[in-house]
């Protein structure tokens, strides 16, 4: 066998082995993309990280828009019991309460522009993405969907990102 049929032999079944390899596996994450998995398919958010006190009070209020495919990810140190309201924010919003692991324990649906009612998110909630309303219903996104991002610790994440190589 030639070289140039060697080479172009392990080419062919590198291409193969991707195409075939199982689809669970590890993505690479990103700091300011979420991406979002449930047995209706997967989808990607960008996103702004709100992971101190200040951002996570101020969030998305006094916004008049969100584009379709981006929201913001509030991130907690700790798991703990959530509430979010909807005072002086001007669109509706889907709110997807977040476990420690990645996976989601609730989903609010539309919550209402300028409303002061309690939203609660439960216990033991990490994280929250907040989207346009009726993007959750759209794709699917309900309990037991997954996210994917790096702020989760990845030795227990539902879906981990993959192992970024090591540069020489």
């Amino acid at each position: 066998m030639t070289l140039a049929l060697r080479v172009g032999l392990i080419h062919i079944l590198s291409f193969a082995g991707f195409f075939c390899a199982p689809m669970a596996w590890a993505a690479e994450c990103e700091p300011d993309r979420v991406s979002v998995r449930g047995p209706w398919g997967q989808a990607a958010f960008t996103i702004e990280v709100a992971d101190d006190p200040r951002e996570r009070a101020k969030g998305l209020m006094f916004r008049e828009a969100l584009p379709t495919t981006h929201g913001m990810l509030f991130l907690f140190e700790q798991p703990q019991q959530v509430g979010f309201w909807m005072k002086d924010t001007l669109i509706p919003l889907d709110m997807i309460f977040v476990q420690e692991d990645g996976t989601v324990s609730r989903v609010h649906h539309n919550a209402i522009p300028h409303d002061t009612t309690l939203i609660d998110g439960g216990a033991g909630v990490r994280a929250v993405l907040e989207v346009n309303g009726g993007i959750a219903a759209r794709f699917g996104i309900d309990e037991g969907s997954e996210l994917q991002h790096p702020a989760f610790d990845q030795a227990d994440a539902a879906w981990p990102c993959a192992p970024v190589a090591p540069t020489e």
